[in-house]
């Protein structure tokens, strides 16, 4: 039985992921942690609410005192850590809370992991080679999951492969550079401190439960109201595109199998121009509520690029299904059919 704290999990991936472990694994306790910001929403975990199992938590993973109580009270063995200001144009308009949130409160989480998995007890006495204080060991299966990004490496030509593990990195926008600082302060803590700390960099994501400012749900969302659709620059930005659940089934897979100070990358496996995308949406929409006069694909509108638009991410998933056998089972057009329908179930 694990006693799982999951930060962020009101949001897209975090409700998602919350949902999924507890059909999968009702015997394990998760708090969930959220600061119920603009994208945090509770309706989203109304299935799991009610349960002995599951306990919601208002509050910020900045807050020190509050997670240090919280370790305290439940014990926690496993941090599954998704707590985030994630969106790219809020981060251009408005970089200080994406530093504050995603770095701090990064340092704040590991802070606490490391006060409560290594108490005075358990640490080393200055042995030779060891600094003073450095864990000695900590049980197995205690974890610190990080979930990361793939935005972290910056943007890639089309002559430059994907991503790997060892690829160097290179944000460029305020939010990825503060998800890169979190990587590499999650990736010291378990080099230096012994944090037994596994990071994980995920493509983009896409399914049920998603805020709509993000490209597929804002997308979905102006086609069924025949309201203009956004498309940034030519739409000739490259995304590899993740259904959610693929997404939460690797967690899942590095939880159970992955090495601690490992990385793992994910990813689906699906690679769209943004404008594609966008003309399959509004194709899916066109069949599923009858063609439009004029089809929707006439509502796009091309707008001035944002600064710093990253051309093309792609992600090289070799090592985790390799060495832990994990690949993505949805591709884009079936992923996408699945939430276009559930939006349209779903609008209130």
């Amino acid at each position: 039985m694990r006693k799982m704290l999951v930060t962020g999990g009101a949001g897209f991936i975090g409700s998602n992921f919350i949902r999924f472990w507890s059909g999968r694994h009702p015997e394990d306790h998760i708090t969930n942690l959220d600061r119920l910001t603009y994208a945090g929403n509770l309706e989203n975990l109304v299935e799991v609410e009610g349960r002995t199992s599951y306990k919601f938590v208002h509050g910020d993973i900045c807050d020190g005192k509050l997670i240090e109580e919280l370790f305290q009270a439940e014990g926690f063995d496993c941090v599954v850590h998704f707590a985030a200001e994630s969106h790219v144009d809020r981060s251009i308009l408005g970089p200080e809370v994406f530093i504050h949130t995603n770095v701090q409160g990064t340092f704040t989480l590991l802070e606490a992991a490391r006060r409560w998995w290594f108490p005075p007890e358990r640490r080393q006495k200055g042995r030779s080679g060891r600094l003073p204080g450095h864990p000695a060991s900590v049980p197995k299966g205690f974890c610190f999951l990080q979930v990361s990004t793939d935005e972290v490496f910056g943007s890639l030509t089309a002559g430059d492969g994907a991503a790997t593990e060892a690829s160097p990195y290179a944000p460029n926008s305020p939010y990825a550079a503060s998800k890169a600082a979190a990587d590499h302060l999650v990736r010291s803590y378990q080099r230096t401190y012994g944090v037994p700390a596994v990071i994980t960099n995920c493509s983009n994501n896409f399914g049920p439960y998603q805020f709509p400012e993000k490209l597929i749900p804002l997308v979905i969302h102006k086609a069924i109201h025949g309201e203009p659709i956004p498309v940034y620059g030519e739409g000739k930005n490259v995304r590899d595109w993740i259904y959610v659940d693929d997404h939460c089934l690797a967690l899942e897979t590095v939880l159970d199998r992955g090495l601690v100070g490992e990385r793992y990358n994910v990813g689906g496996g699906n690679q769209w121009q943004n404008i594609d995308v966008v003309h399959m949406i509004c194709d899916r929409l066109d069949e599923k509520l009858g063609s439009a006069a004029p089809p929707r694909r006439s509502l796009i509108q091309f707008v001035d690029d944002r600064p710093g638009h990253d051309l093309r991410y792609a992600m090289d998933i070799s090592k985790i299904s390799r060495e832990l056998h994990w690949r993505p089972q949805k591709t884009l057009e079936a992923g996408l059919s699945n939430t276009v329908d559930w939006y349209l179930d779903h609008s209130e």
